[in-house]
């Protein structure tokens, strides 16, 4: 007759704490077993926790799975006189998606600063220019043009720097540095446009 193992489940919170010990301690000796447990007992109150922050959803789960990474990598760092298991875990899926939002945040104001910084009048050379040809043929059509142009030029539509912001970096007055760029934006239309 065969005996059946039967799996006790601790209850209380001393229990769990014990139970989330020591698949800690073991998950910190590289048992994936322990892990995939205390993944079990704790992955949904991270994902509560850390949607209740982060909000997206796509980025929520990401979060999540970098808290579960990092368990996997720390493990060992942790401290039971310093805290339960579940204190540690939330404090690093708490940052780590705080870090989240952050980032997250961070790039969406730089892309907003990028945007405000490009040139507000565009010509429509430039539509041609990226239209007809390649990277060569502007080296050679930009070599045309006067070096004050194709210095102001490049700093406006490749620099992607405001007319006012060039004007400033080549102490050079605002009208002065529009009509080098119109004039040179004359002179490369000239050269690529078919005869």
């Amino acid at each position: 007759m065969k005996l059946l193992e039967e799996r006790i489940v601790p209850s209380g919170p001393e229990a769990a704490r014990g139970l989330l010990t020591g698949l800690l301690l073991r998950t910190a000796q590289g048992d994936h077993q322990a892990f995939s447990e205390f993944y079990r007992h704790t992955s949904g109150q991270v994902a509560g926790l850390v949607r209740r922050v982060v909000i997206d959803r796509e980025l929520s789960e990401e979060v999540v799975q970098e808290v579960f990474i990092v368990v996997w990598q720390d493990a060992a760092k942790y401290q039971a006189p310093v805290g339960s298991p579940m204190a540690w875990l939330m404090t690093i899926a708490h940052r780590r998606a705080v870090d989240k939002v952050r980032s997250t945040q961070s790039s969406r104001n730089r892309d907003d600063r990028w945007a405000s910084t490009a040139p507000s009048a565009y010509d429509g050379v430039l539509d041609t220019v990226a239209d007809k040809m390649d990277a060569r043929t502007l080296i050679t059509s930009l070599a045309c043009l006067s070096t004050l142009q194709r210095e102001s030029i490049v700093l406006a539509y490749f620099g992607s720097l405001t007319y006012r912001e060039i004007a400033v970096m080549l102490s050079v007055p605002l009208p002065t540095i529009k009509s080098r760029i119109r004039g040179g934006l004359q002179k490369l239309r000239m050269q690529l446009e078919p005869a």
